[in-house]
């Protein structure tokens, strides 16, 4: 029975600018995104006659196509013709769910990878960009990885040099935010402040790690409901209290991610946030993976 293990890695969100509203109701969006050795590991093995089954270390995921990492193997069999008389996906979950760090998006993008290796389907990074956009807005960003600039509905993606060696640290908080909730409360022509994208690209482009974290910007910090903000600030105060360059919300949160150039200090940030949070992470930035 052939079997594959691959990792999911999650995503954060450098910037976050919110353009417009389209007429089909999705958004523009200009971002830059990274991802992180943080990840989730997915294990495919195809043969038998269960047909399509997931399972993952969380029980109140769900185990049909509602689960992205199942829309996306069924869209693959789809488009490409290549099926399986049974194929289980089991998720060993570590990114925290609904907590803006792309987690689902990430998984769908592992099993559309893994699909095309299993079943030599030869699919270009391109090709599997655009069957994932199919599937959900971040899907397409995190087939590739690495450092990119991502605008339309996310499926608009631009490689960017990778962002310099350093320490991130990640805190979720006990809350959740529904994006839908969000971009209701986003007016794009009241927006004040949106983030120097062009900025972070330049720094990019130059290694300036400094350069990017204070740059740092997600549109939807402004329109947080104020129990939530203020407890996002708290955590971003934290972070930067320890020395972190620069600190920001991922995504629609609620997660938070500080980058630091010092590991002792990355290292009591998450001890600091350890003793008020259960999801508290160290990782590093990770270049593509495909």
């Amino acid at each position: 029975m052939p079997r594959l293990e691959t990792s999911a890695r999650a995503k954060l969100n450098l910037t976050l600018d919110v353009l417009r509203r389209r007429e089909d109701g999705y958004h523009d969006l200009r971002m830059v995104m990274q991802s992180v050795e943080l990840c989730d590991t997915i294990t495919l093995e195809t043969g038998g006659d269960a047909g399509l089954t997931v399972r993952t270390n969380l029980s109140y995921l769900p185990h049909d196509k509602r689960n992205l990492a199942a829309a996306a193997a069924l869209r693959f069999r789809e488009v490409t013709g290549k099926g399986w008389d049974s194929l289980s996906i089991h998720i060993q979950k570590r990114i925290p769910v609904c907590a803006g760090m792309g987690g689902g998006s990430s998984d769908a993008a592992a099993v559309l990878r893994a699909l095309n290796e299993i079943t030599e389907a030869g699919l270009s990074p391109g090709r599997l960009v655009r069957l994932g956009s199919a599937v959900g807005s971040d899907v397409p960003y995190c087939v590739l990885g690495g450092t990119a600039l991502a605008e339309g509905r996310g499926e608009i993606l631009t490689p960017l040099p990778p962002l310099p060696a350093c320490e991130i640290v990640i805190c979720k908080p006990d809350f959740f935010i529904p994006t839908p909730v969000l971009f209701s409360r986003i007016n794009c022509a009241k927006i004040r402040c949106r983030p120097d994208t062009a900025g972070v690209i330049a720094a990019l482009e130059g290694g300036d790690l400094g350069g990017v974290a204070r740059r740092l910007y997600n549109v939807f910090e402004d329109v947080l409901p104020r129990r939530c903000g203020g407890e996002i600030r708290e955590i971003k105060k934290e972070l930067v209290g320890c020395g972190a360059l620069g600190a920001a919300m991922s995504g629609t949160g609620p997660s938070v991610f500080g980058i630091f150039d010092c590991p002792a200090c990355a290292q009591d940030a998450l001890a600091a946030l350890a003793r008020t949070y259960r999801n508290v992470f160290l990782t590093h930035p990770v270049p593509p993976q495909v």
